[in-house]
């Protein structure tokens, strides 16, 4: 498998693994026979029990079209919904231990879970996805059309390093935390602030502290009470590794 090197918006290289196109095929699979199962449940459901036939019957050509297409939803919109509900994954990609993410490093969103899932059209519903296993294959950072239009990557969680190894501050039974939202962020969010952190403390690199600084605010959506942007970045990481633990 190939390695991911992720270059953040604060100028800190971290590395990944890529996902491989063998578990990524593997991961659609899996999800594709949970949609088929849905299909399957619901027209047993539906036209066996209820009798939706008889109902259809009884209505015009564009009703029976929108009771279909409500009918579909879930199975149209299975991907968009998993990856916004799970932080890049679907129960396939959960099961292959596989995630999307973006390749600045931070936790992927709404708007570039829906691009890559409207790409699929074109990446793997067009010609079988010989199109999606092209594109990982000659894209360095092994990227779909869809990945690349919304600016992520699919990586491997198996050799993932522990939050133990990379974030934990340390903090006593007494502490007492001082932003709760700091919960907004992911483990891989709090890993690169503290590898940013380290470095602009190693170098005495203000600018990319306040840099830094005001991303976090961003993110968290409170303003720092600290007198100096070392003691926040601080408090964060402590704060973030408290809530975590009480998890």
């Amino acid at each position: 498998m190939a390695e991911l090197q992720i270059n953040t918006t604060q100028n800190v290289n971290i590395s990944f693994t890529a996902a491989s196109i063998g578990e990524r095929i593997l991961a659609y699979a899996v999800d594709m026979l949970i949609k088929i199962a849905y299909l399957v449940v619901m027209y047993q459901i539906l036209f066996r029990l209820f009798q939706m036939d008889l109902i259809l019957n009884g209505m015009d050509q564009w009703s029976q079209i929108a009771v279909v297409l409500i009918f579909l939803l879930p199975f149209i919109f299975y991907t968009l919904l998993f990856e916004s509900m799970l932080e890049g994954q679907t129960p396939g990609k959960r099961l292959l231990k596989i995630k999307v993410v973006k390749i600045d490093g931070y936790q992927a969103s709404l708007p570039d879970y829906l691009i890559r899932w409207f790409l699929r059209i074109v990446d793997i519903d067009m010609m079988s996805g010989v199109i999606a296993i092209i594109s990982i294959v000659a894209s360095q950072k092994s990227q779909r059309l869809g990945d690349m239009t919304a600016g992520t990557s699919v990586i491997s969680l198996k050799n993932k390093v522990t939050i133990d190894h990379t974030i934990l501050e340390d903090i006593g039974e007494e502490y007492q935390p001082v932003y709760p939202s700091v919960i907004r962020l992911s483990d891989n969010d709090a890993r690169i602030i503290k590898e940013t952190f380290m470095s602009a403390k190693k170098s005495r690199d203000y600018k990319v502290m306040l840099k830094l600084k005001t991303k976090i605010e961003d993110v968290i959506q409170v303003k720092a009470t600290e007198p100096d942007v070392h003691a926040f970045i601080d408090r964060v990481l402590k704060d973030y590794n408290y809530f975590t633990q009480k998890m």
